[in-house]
């Protein structure tokens, strides 16, 4: 009897575990960037070649906020000012970490990082955005969960100024000279252009 008891106890909670309600949707709606582009629709490539020449190398998932009439970011601790700070961690998106996927060894800023599943953060300034690569994954934001000592590499990249102004934050990974360095471009108003070369090996 008692062990029937404890049987069922255990079956009662582990019902309790698993059984969750669908969560409401996300504000900033989770979207994914690949190289190459078109590299998720390979299956419609018409030959093998081209299936080929389209197999994902790298893959980066983020969440899209949407600037809704907000500043990007802030000096001051006044939330009001700004969706994040200025010279603070930042997970480059919302939600869940920024998420970069090498399918192949790469070098970022000089040093070799080996294939696999990383977090992107930065941390930001007016003029100049440290990238840090880091070993964490599965983390809530970069503000939150960032470790330094995690970092496998640290670079800064200048950030620049674009005429045409994105509600959303947006990434993009493409290859300027169809070569094997691909730059993971990102984009937010009218003010935040930066791009992180990545040399496929």
């Amino acid at each position: 009897m008692k062990k029937t008891l404890l049987l069922l106890a255990i079956a009662l909670i582990s019902s309790n575990l698993y059984a969750q309600d669908f969560v409401d949707p996300d504000k900033s709606p989770m979207d994914a960037a690949f190289f190459p582009s078109q590299a998720a629709k390979r299956q419609f490539a018409k030959t093998e070649e081209q299936k080929m020449a389209l197999e994902p190398q790298i893959r980066v998932l983020y969440s899209r906020p949407s600037l809704n009439g907000r500043s990007i970011f802030r000096t001051t601790d006044n939330r009001k000012d700004g969706i994040t700070k200025l010279g603070e961690s930042w997970r480059v998106g919302a939600n869940e970490s920024t998420e970069l996927l090498l399918l192949k060894d790469a070098m970022i800023g000089g040093k070799l990082i080996k294939a696999g599943r990383y977090s992107i953060v930065i941390t930001p300034s007016e003029n100049e955005w440290t990238v840090h690569i880091n070993s964490e994954n599965d983390g809530w934001g970069g503000n939150y969960s960032h470790k330094p000592e995690l970092d496998l590499v640290t670079v800064t990249i200048p950030v620049t100024k674009d005429s045409k102004s994105l509600e959303q934050l947006s990434i993009a990974l493409y290859s300027p000279k169809n070569d094997n360095t691909v730059h993971l471009k990102i984009g937010w108003g009218g003010t935040y252009r930066a791009e992180l070369p990545i040399v496929l090996q």
